[in-house]
């Protein structure tokens, strides 16, 4: 599997994707908003684009579907059952456990993953070097909001029951780089994270906050993942006035997403 990750530099601070077959050539484009650099990337690795994908239906993850059709001839264009009224163009309706083909050596597994939006997919690679196109659901250290179409309680769910069970190998692709943020939340609820620490100042000494972490490291600086952490537990009872002695892991999701929210 190829996979170039395509920094947009808009003020979204959108990722698009090519994924291609390494035998024919084929890719299919992931959220092709900047359709103009997503064509010009393909061209460049000699690439031929046959289908879009839309993790979810935002319109700063589809709003460059129609153009990217046109100047590819893309025939199919597939996201979430859900979003199929929702996505102009779109011919082919995504469930749960479903296989997304790329020529003869790519399939990536479909996850019903609700949340940021309630018709939201992320996509899985389970070979040699695992891999999750998460959109807005998951990001590098943080976790998708949940204003437009979500709830958190389901975004709570999608951790537990689909992202915790993932091989810890696997790599993290998401819709937007919220990085160097995300990692300064992390550490205003939990101070002592010397991982988050570390890296956050990694990346301001590179003044590039591209980078791509696994589950592995997500364990260790995503307070999203962090439930039973006992510093950002304390500070969340202090924050929130808590009285009971202990919190439960929902309790904790939800908290730190409405903190993130105003943060």
């Amino acid at each position: 599997m190829l996979v170039e990750q395509i920094w947009t530099g808009n003020d979204w601070r959108n990722f698009n994707y090519l994924i291609a077959c390494s035998e024919t050539g084929e890719a299919i484009a992931i959220d092709p908003l900047e359709y103009n650099m997503c064509y010009q990337a393909a061209k460049d690795n000699g690439w031929d684009i046959t289908a879009i994908l839309n993790t979810h239906e935002h319109g700063d993850h589809t709003g460059g579907n129609l153009a990217l059709k046109e100047l590819c001839d893309v025939k199919t264009i597939m996201a979430h059952e859900g979003a199929k009224n929702k996505i102009p163009a779109m011919n082919r309706s995504l469930l749960a456990g479903d296989t997304v083909k790329v020529g003869k050596t790519v399939e990536l597994e479909v996850l019903d993953t609700p949340g940021h939006t309630m018709a939201h997919i992320c996509l899985l690679s389970r070979g040699d070097e695992p891999a999750i196109f998460s959109g807005d659901t998951l990001f590098n250290a943080g976790a998708g909001n949940c204003h437009n179409g979500g709830h958190p309680e389901q975004l709570y769910e999608t951790f537990i029951e689909q992202f915790s069970k993932l091989d810890l190998e696997t790599l993290v692709y998401p819709g937007h780089d919220y990085l160097e943020n995300n990692l300064k939340f992390t550490l205003s609820i939990e101070p002592g994270n010397i991982q988050a620490k570390d890296l956050l100042d990694d990346i301001n000494k590179r003044k590039s906050n591209f980078l791509i972490t696994n589950l592995k490291t997500e364990y260790d600086i995503n307070t999203f993942f962090r439930l039973e952490n006992n510093q950002i537990i304390e500070e969340l009872k202090n924050r929130f006035n808590f009285t009971s002695k202990s919190m439960t892991k929902k309790e904790v999701f939800l908290k730190l997403r409405e903190l993130r929210n105003n943060w």
